[in-house]
């Protein structure tokens, strides 16, 4: 069984050395905290700099990498080396990994940081999975957040807090670990981070913005939407960032919809969704005031806007977001009949 990163990380055992490990997945954050353990754990207490080479995976070549493993380590139980993004550098060269893993029997280890690694190739089936380690993100990105905070920062988050994060921020470890340095520097001494912290220094960014907007489009506030992204805008928020924010927040209605026409009940469809039992009530008044009609057109609306911004339309971009928050806040039309 491979072995998951969280795992990994939470447990004592240091990972065992071999030729090839695989770091796969697409939590970046999680991949470099398994990176760097795992280089401490082979090398000891060795110097990288005499130990460790890195190589980008579009550009890394074959000899100089082999040439690399091959070298005798200096001062160091063992060589290492790294090739970042190497799903590139994998196509390329995978006869050569497949011979390399058969053969290898020298001082190094070489650390493959890939996006994807299919379990059903000749490369994958030799090498064990104790030595494949997955980057997912959390079932439970707010239970993360608060662990991180105590086991990293030292701090108490409160759950409502952690909720109210990870509804801020999304579910990016590595924005959500910015963001909890930031509120552990400014409640300095105070071990506890409550709700209210969290709205006060997180509450201001893109993502808090657009729950505000969204809030005010569920109550069909037109006026109050457009002067949201007014002020997002004139805060230099790019276009295209809050077009990406918009596109969160609706998938996610839109998630809740299908589980609904489903035959699930709107909390469980909720829950599948990730929305937060606090947010609940202000995804339902978004549903409602919505309807079907327009939530069948929203991923029409969302590629739209996005080809608007590409070139297809000739609207400043300012005024194709706004056309995009007047279709979602204004009342429905009847159907025609």
């Amino acid at each position: 069984m491979t072995m998951d990163a969280l795992a990994y990380l939470d447990k004592a055992k240091a990972i065992a050395p071999a030729p090839l490990l695989v770091v796969t997945g697409d939590e970046d954050f999680l991949k470099r905290l398994v990176r760097s353990r795992v280089v401490g754990e082979l090398l000891e207490d060795a110097d990288p700099a005499f130990a460790l080479t890195t190589f980008e995976g579009e550009s890394a070549d074959w000899s100089k990498v082999r040439s690399e493993l091959d070298t005798l380590p200096f001062l160091s139980p063992r060589r290492v080396v790294i090739i970042e993004q190497a799903d590139p550098f994998v196509t390329k060269y995978r006869p050569k990994l497949e011979d390399y893993v058969k053969a290898a029997n020298g001082p190094g280890t070489l650390i493959l940081d890939v996006r994807t690694w299919p379990a059903n190739t000749k490369l994958a089936k030799a090498v064990p999975e104790t030595a494949t380690i997955v980057a997912k993100g959390p079932s439970r990105p707010a239970g993360w957040c608060r662990d991180w905070a105590k086991s990293t920062y030292q701090k108490e988050l409160s759950v409502d807090a952690a909720d109210w994060l990870v509804e801020l921020v999304g579910p990016v470890l590595g924005q959500l670990d910015q963001e909890i340095a930031k509120l552990a520097t400014f409640v300095g001494d105070k071990k506890q981070i409550g709700k209210d912290t969290v709205d006060q220094l997180v509450g201001r960014t893109r993502e808090a913005e657009t729950f505000k907007i969204f809030d005010a489009i569920g109550a069909g506030r037109v006026g109050d939407a457009l002067t949201i992204l007014g002020r997002l805008l004139e805060q230099d928020h790019a276009p295209l960032a809050i077009l990406g924010a918009f596109s969160w927040q609706m998938r996610r209605l839109a998630a809740v919809s299908r589980g609904v026409r489903r035959g699930m009940p709107i909390t469980s469809a909720m829950a599948e969704a990730g929305v937060p039992p606090f947010a609940r009530e202000g995804v339902e008044k978004q549903l409602r005031h919505l309807g079907k009609r327009r939530m069948d057109q929203i991923y029409d609306w969302l590629v739209e806007t996005d080809l608007a911004f590409k070139g297809s339309s000739a609207l400043p971009d300012r005024l194709i977001l706004e056309r995009l928050v007047v279709k979602l806040a204004r009342p429905e039309r009847p159907a025609v009949r």
